[in-house]
Parts: structure tokens; sequence; C-alpha cells
């Protein structure tokens, strides 16, 4: 029988509330990353090397760095459940920053892309996601960390944005 490995670590959640309405949050979200996913996948079986891979990738890539790969409606369902709240998780993020993580370790790749939470929050929202260095870097490993810290400063810039 094999047996599981466990590996303890600490995630860290950043949260940004905002005066802005839910639909606003998301619409400057959305205006950001792209407002439909892109496929990844494609981009990547489209063949090619290297270079014809980021030329392919990088018409999508939003002013902040970022696209849309997904969009979980969480609101869409759980008022069946008689909870009445817009929420949204959002997953982003571009392969252009993620190999700068996963040359130098491949398990980073559990964390990206990232994901974000926008809630409704009565008239106003938040936006919530846990910053990427706190769960990739679990090992001691220099250079992941300088990737993952990079990371984790677009992505504050990102959110800092569009909820202000």
């Amino acid at each position: 029988m094999t047996r599981a490995e466990e590996i303890q670590f600490d995630g860290v959640r950043v949260r940004y509330d905002s005066a802005k309405s839910y639909d606003d949050l998301v619409a400057a979200l959305l205006a950001d990353i792209g407002e439909q996913p892109v496929s990844i996948d494609e981009i990547g079986a489209a063949g090619g090397d290297w270079e014809a891979y980021q030329r392919r990738v990088e018409p999508y890539v939003g002013p902040s760095g970022f696209m849309l790969f997904a969009l979980l409606d969480h609101g869409a369902w759980i008022g069946k459940a008689g909870i009445e709240r817009k929420v949204l998780r959002v997953i982003l993020g571009n392969p252009l920053i993620a190999i700068t993580m996963l040359r130098h370790d491949q398990t980073a790749g559990l964390f990206v892309p990232v994901e974000m939470l926008i809630l409704d929050e009565n008239g106003s929202s938040s936006l919530t996601y846990v910053r990427p260095s706190s769960l990739m870097s679990v090992e001691d490993n220099a250079q992941l960390r300088s990737a993952a810290e990079a990371l984790d400063v677009k992505l504050a810039a990102l959110a800092a944005k569009v909820t202000s």
C-alpha cells in the first residue's frame, strides 16, 4: 500500500473591501483580465516552440498581466440552500508568469493559476485571495520564493486597482 506524506504549511488570506457594488467590482476585474475565459490548453496544443507559445499567449494578457481562465458563480446555486448572496470565484493567471515558478518546483502548479473570490457585502463588495507565496514556498527554495513573491506583488496591484 502506498503511504501518503503530509506537509504542513500556512496560507495567508488577503481581503480588500471595496465601496464598489458587487457588479461594479466584477466588471472592473473582468475589464482588466478579460471577459471570456481563455482556453490555455488549446493554445498549448497548437504546437511550436516556447517562443511561438509566448506569442500566442501575449494577446490575451490584460493590463495587469493576467487573463481569465474560469468563473464559478457560487451565488447561482447557494440560494437553493437558503443563502442569498452574490459570490463569484474567479480563476486567473498567466502561464508566462507561472513558468517562473514551475521551472523551480512543478508542485507550484497546485496554486497557479490563482483564484479570487468576490462577495456582495450589502451594497459594497470584497475581494479575497490567498497570497501565492504562502502556498507555494513549502520547501526551502529561494528561487521559487522570489518568483512567488513577484506574483504576490502583481496580484496585490491588481486587487488594489480594481477595488479602488
